[in-house]
């Protein structure tokens, strides 16, 4: 079992981990997504224990900052090496990695995950960041799978 107590830092991926990882289009060329309204009771669980958590996202997009805003989650976007920005916080929370857990999907990610010390993979994530998470989800990006990562802090607090 993970040892959830060393954790002093949460970093979440936003496509594909807040959501199902699709985009919706429409004619006029607004995006949207699809977000599980679950997630949201599971940041509530860390912000309860203390636990500071962020968002990096490789994209802009007004659908990331609008729920980030709604959940009060800090959030980085546009950051194309997210692991500058995953150095940055460790050094602000004066942190090591192995402290850090970092829940991810795809590519962009893996960086990131092999540097923490709490690797964690969505369901759906692709098979380079399942075989280094040291967990999977049992739910997919965007049908619960922050939920269920924040819940398993509640088994260790």
């Amino acid at each position: 079992m993970l040892r959830f107590k060393e954790i002093r830092l949460v970093i979440f991926d936003f496509d594909g981990v807040f959501t199902d990882n699709n985009v919706y289009v429409s004619e006029t060329g607004e995006e949207t997504v699809l977000c599980s309204r679950a997630d949201g009771i599971g940041i509530d669980i860390l912000r309860n224990l203390d636990i500071p958590f962020y968002v990096i996202s490789s994209e802009i997009n007004k659908v990331v900052t609008i729920r980030c805003e709604k959940l009060g989650i800090p959030c980085k976007q546009g950051v194309l090496k997210k692991i500058n920005a995953l150095e940055e916080l460790v050094k602000k929370h004066k942190i090591r990695y192995s402290e850090v857990a970092y829940l991810g999907n795809d590519i962009n990610d893996l960086e990131c995950m092999q540097k923490v010390g709490y690797p964690v993979a969505v369901n759906n994530a692709v098979k380079e960041i399942k075989d280094v998470a040291v967990h999977t989800t049992d739910s997919s990006g965007g049908k619960g799978a922050v939920r269920e990562f924040c819940e398993l802090f509640n088994t260790c607090y």
